[in-house]
Formats: structure tokens, sequence, C-alpha cells
């Protein structure tokens, strides 16, 4: 997978490197306070700023660039969501492919995903607003106990976004979970792709710490989400999401 943003990141990072090394470093540090603000009223350093304006010209040419559109906006919300589900259904879209076989789950959270993607036009800029991390795409392999945990988990916090699958919520417990219409087995293993931070156990999602197996795709979340939206652009198709209820939620 080809990561054509992050020369224009690395250019704008050097081109600061090169101006600092004009002056030799003298490191002091302390942690007394001081009445100088840090704000508009600085003036910026001519030098620096005719060597980084080119960079910055190019990344804000690049963020500008419109990828695809929306319909309507979406945003995140309880146990499921326009972009919850937009999310975990292109992770799988995305790393099928890659993996080679089928994949029987796949996760996200409402604390991955920054912002909503908006109505209307949707840019590069907008995908790195929604998607700002390194996070790399894993696949992990779970047993049938690890994977009740998850949907459990999901239930009670509420934040957790879950495709491939449907279930009931019922005094904070989850009921009735189907996997690709099937019900859980608790004997069996399950595939599941997600980030490797949240397979590190991040938003608490410790069930997903020690896997069965663990094997990384090489694909950032961040580009399989330009990449599926470009896909459907060139199709002619709109970013919308699937109508159908993923989860129940009991009085």
């Amino acid at each position: 997978m080809k990561r054509p943003f992050l020369k224009y990141i690395s250019g704008l990072a050097l081109a600061l490197s090169l101006v600092a090394c004009q002056r030799p470093l003298q490191p002091s540090a302390n942690l007394s306070e001081t009445d100088v603000a840090v704000d508009h009223t600085i003036t910026s350093d001519p030098a620096v700023e005719a060597l980084v304006a080119p960079y910055r010209e190019e990344v804000t040419v690049k963020m500008s660039e419109v990828v695809g559109s929306a319909p309507v906006a979406l945003g995140k919300g309880d146990y499921e969501s326009p972009l919850g589900n937009f999310v975990v259904d292109l992770q799988l879209a995305q790393s099928e492919p890659v993996y080679g076989k089928p994949i029987d789950l796949s996760v996200t959270t409402q604390g991955g995903l920054r912002v909503p993607l908006p109505q209307g036009n949707i840019t590069t800029g907008h995908i790195f607003e929604l998607m700002p991390f390194e996070n790399e795409m894993v696949v992990l392999t779970l047993s049938g106990e690890s994977v009740k945990q998850l949907f459990d988990d999901a239930a009670a916090r509420k934040i957790t976004y879950i495709g491939n699958a449907t279930y009931t919520v019922a005094n904070g417990k989850a009921q009735d979970i189907k996997i690709k219409g099937q019900p859980l087995d608790l004997n069996k293993t399950y595939t599941l792709v997600t980030s490797d931070y949240l397979a590190g156990g991040g938003d608490k999602l410790d069930m997903l710490k020690n896997p069965i197996q663990y094997e990384k795709l090489g694909l950032l979340l961040r580009d399989a989400i330009h990449q599926h939206i470009q896909q459907l652009t060139a199709a002619g198709k709109q970013v919308t999401v699937p109508a159908e209820k993923r989860v129940t939620i009991l009085p």
C-alpha cells in the first residue's frame, strides 16, 4: 500500500530540521513560569516561513482534493451509528482482498473516529481529521468466549461498533448474538479485523489483547478509508450506510 501523503509531512519536518541545524543547540530545560504569551502576537521567522511555504502549499492542495461525497453527514452514536457502521463495513471490504479469505467480524470504537464525515464533498483532509492516527489494520483469531466478552462489553459501554453481526441488549448484556446470520458458538474461533491500537487493548478492549493469532495486513486504516471512498466514487456511488438495524435495545 502506497502512502503518498506521508512524503509531504516528511518534507515539512525535514525543512524545519534544516533550519534548526543552522544554529548550535544550547539545551537548557527548566520549569519556571514566564509571562510571555504564546499566541498570534508572536511574529514568524521570515527564513522559516520561506522554507516551509512550498511544503505548506503542497499539503494544502492535497488535503483539499475531493475524494467523494455524501448525501447526508455520517455521525457517531451509541451502540451503532452511520459513521461506525460505514467504517466497520469498509474495514471488511478493504482487508479481505489483502487477507485472502473472508473475515468474520470487524470492530472499531467511538473514540477512534474523531469527527463525522460531512454532508456534501469529502476531501482528503476530512479523512485525516476522521482518522489522524497511524493505526494499522490487523486480523485477530479469537475464541468464542473472547467474542462473547466483546459483545457484552459493547452492550454495557455502548462505544463499540461491530460489523457482520447483530445482537440484542437487555439489562446491559448482549443476547441473541449472530455473526454472519449464525448464532455465536462459544466452541468456535472467529477472525476479527480491527486496528492495532484496539488489538492492544485500547479503549479498554482487554479481551482482544491475547488472541489465538495476530496477523498484520500492512494497511493503514486511514488509507483503507481513503481507498474505499475513492472506489465508491469511481463506481458512481456516494458514501452511504445500509439502513438495516444491527443492535436491538430492549426496554
